[in-house]
């Protein structure tokens, strides 16, 4: 098996163990040919990402007990469908991207250049 690799072309580093996020739940932005969404790619949320994403018809933020999901908050980090992380970006409501820890995959259909201007900073 191969090592991901992040879209800086480095070791994909792990996004988030708490909320446990990924298409299989690894804390990575892993993705497979399985992963219809594309969740590949590590954003810190905000509250204007969130109000964005539930007026698109998908609440991360409401807690779904059938699923094990509490909800998101802002601040926690989580592996984003590209698409919709796109989708955003157009609307003016992108979060911020963790570089390293978002999947090489995602520079399918966004560049790097944009998701620099979207570098997390701490």
């Amino acid at each position: 098996m191969f090592e991901s690799l992040n879209v800086l072309g480095e070791k994909l580093v792990p996004c988030s163990f708490n909320p446990k996020t990924g298409f299989f739940r690894d804390g990575c932005c892993n993705t497979a040919y399985e992963d219809q969404g594309m969740h590949t790619v590590c954003v810190s949320m905000t509250k204007e990402f969130l109000a964005f994403s539930k007026e698109q018809g998908n609440d991360l933020s409401t807690p779904n007990k059938a699923f094990g999901f509490a909800g998101l908050k802002p601040g926690d980090k989580w592996c984003l469908c590209a698409p919709r992380w796109v989708e955003a970006y157009k609307a003016g409501a992108a979060p911020q991207v963790i570089l390293e820890s978002t999947h090489e995959e995602t520079l399918a259909i966004v560049s790097l250049s944009i998701l620099k201007e979207f570098e997390y900073q701490e």
